[in-house]
């Protein structure tokens, strides 16, 4: 996972706010990673935060180099996907295929999906395209098949549902 603790390419368009998209998008990738890492560990969401913020964020580690984050951001994807787990959870059952439940995914798909979920849902300043490119290219740093696919397809959906105002401004008029 070592190396994939870097994403160098600045996917999509940048989302609103005053962190260069780099930022944006190392704060998405870290997010993800601290998410996993209390996936697999437990604990408490607050001290894999300061974890990251002292230890991994712009920093090198094991060889690899982490980019600078919007840690802003960052927190926040993490606190807010921490508290509201169940809720995102049961939010992206909904449109997963009844053969590939939730819980068959792979522990850092779905992280991905609980935090773009989370900005779709909380973060009304990003448009739903921008978030939506920004997870697939965290997909794209752990996965080389049919994932950042279904990353895609999931969250497309469920923009539609999260965002109406947008998926109508995006519809064609009759």
């Amino acid at each position: 996972m070592a190396a994939a603790g870097r994403d160098k390419r600045a996917a999509g368009e940048p989302a609103a706010g005053d962190a260069p998209a780099g930022k944006r998008s190392a704060a998405r990738l870290a997010a993800v990673q601290a998410l996993y890492q209390l996936d697999l560990g437990g604990g408490d969401a607050g001290a894999v935060i300061r974890e990251f913020v002292e230890h991994r964020l712009g920093r090198e580690l094991d060889g690899e180099q982490y980019g600078g984050a919007d840690e802003a951001l960052f927190r926040a994807l993490v606190k807010g996907v921490a508290a509201r787990r169940d809720e995102l959870d049961n939010i992206i059952a909904g449109v997963l295929p009844e053969a590939w439940p939730l819980d068959r995914l792979e522990s850092i798909l779905r992280q991905i999906l609980r935090c773009g979920v989370f900005e779709l849902a909380e973060r009304p300043d990003v448009p739903a395209p921008v978030a939506i490119s920004e997870y697939v290219g965290v997909a794209d740093a752990f996965y080389a098949g049919k994932e950042p696919g279904m990353v895609n397809a999931v969250l497309d959906r469920l923009s539609r549902d999260l965002r109406p105002s947008e998926a109508r401004v995006a519809a064609p008029q009759r």
